[in-house]
């Protein structure tokens, strides 16, 4: 929000405090029998939060969450998925400090963000990844509130690292694994060409499970072999597929999706459920989990076959360059992580062609 009105606003909403406690604002009475209000967490996260009204410390920071999440969604461009994260972790910083009392911004300390960090810890429920994300979600809350002009000494979370993590690198596949998990679908089935489709869509141009059920009939070129996918922050980029993944595609188009359109309503989805709707990310979810259960794959998820994409780019001999266009990665040093899963084989052929390596030293002849 960068506009003096926004700025003011949010302003307002800060200085106001919790609802009934405003300067020189008489308390209104209590109505007879007030109406029931649902939680501000089930607003935010589905989950379940103090009542409003029952906790100052959560009216008071709960619509300056709301203004951060709009100012995510209008101006950051961020997805829904990627904003429910957000919403989440904002509301789990909210209840921790809950407890102590502080309603205002320019209240909280480093030590209110440590000891959540360290709540956290201590709960063992969420690996340092998470954790991690949850720090990144607060730090970035604060800078908005700062930005705001709502901390004048400068954002309580600045500085803080967050917990270590080990450097994990993604789950590939094998590519006989990944020619099995593709081709598992029943296709004799009403939706067994879809899933083929989505299958070989995924692995083919490394999507995003969001990116391939947000396709449209439009962003298919048959005749470049294209997609026009539209990733994080709202970005287009052009992924290209194979001959395969082209050919599965259309014969789903021509014989499954007719099967599946609804003859009431006209979607432009490229991929329809069994009420001719667009797909769910959860059903797609359980699809890949119940295909690779059954061919006994273990801790398979969608983001696997995306990082097996990569990984077999890399492998094959692709640059980082062009795996991170792909990819729709924003920073190189995102893709390198790559380098280290096709580690082994890069060392080999290294081995074999270069003139320096140690099989093709000649030191002393």
């Amino acid at each position: 929000m960068d506009g003096t009105e926004d700025k003011k606003k949010t302003a307002e909403v800060a200085a106001a405090g919790p609802a009934g406690d405003r300067a020189g604002t008489p308390a209104k009475p209590k109505p007879e029998k007030p109406a029931p209000r649902k939680s501000p967490g089930k607003r935010r996260d589905g989950s379940d939060g103090p009542e409003p009204g029952q906790s100052p410390v959560w009216d008071a920071w709960d619509p300056l969450a709301e203004l951060f999440l709009s100012h995510l969604r209008v101006e950051r461009a961020l997805s829904p998925n990627t904003l429910e994260a957000y919403g989440k972790d904002v509301s789990d910083f909210i209840r921790h400090l809950s407890g102590t009392g502080k309603v205002e911004p320019r209240k909280v300390g480093r030590g209110d963000i440590q000891s959540f960090l360290m709540s956290l810890s201590d709960s063992g429920a969420l690996c340092p990844r998470s954790r991690a994300r949850k720090l990144s979600a607060v730090k970035r809350f604060f800078l908005f509130l700062e930005d705001e002009g709502l901390l004048p000494e400068g954002s309580p979370a600045e500085g803080i690292d967050g917990p270590g993590m080990s450097k994990t690198l993604p789950k590939a596949l094998s590519r006989e694994d990944v020619a099995r998990l593709v081709e598992s679908p029943d296709l004799d089935r009403v939706g067994g060409l879809r899933n083929r489709a989505m299958f070989e869509l995924m692995y083919a141009g490394g999507l995003r499970v969001s990116e391939l059920l947000d396709l449209t009939l439009s962003r298919v070129s048959f005749a470049e072999s294209y997609l026009r996918v539209t990733g994080k922050g709202s970005k287009d980029r052009l992924v290209p597929i194979g001959e395969t993944s082209v050919w599965y595609l259309g014969k789903y188009l021509r014989e499954d999706r007719p099967k599946l359109a609804n003859p009431k309503k006209t979607v432009n989805w490229l991929f329809l459920n069994n009420k001719g709707g667009r797909l769910s990310r959860q059903y797609f979810w359980k699809l890949v989990k119940t295909e690779a259960d059954r061919l006994g794959l273990a801790n398979v998820s969608p983001h696997v076959l995306r990082h097996s994409f990569a990984t077999h780019l890399v492998e094959g001999g692709a640059d980082l360059r062009s795996v991170q266009i792909m990819l729709g990665h924003s920073k190189l040093g995102t893709t390198e992580i790559y380098l280290k899963t096709g580690g082994s084989r890069l060392k080999k052929v290294h081995d074999e062609f270069h003139p320096r390596s140690g099989k093709n030293d000649h030191r002393g002849t």
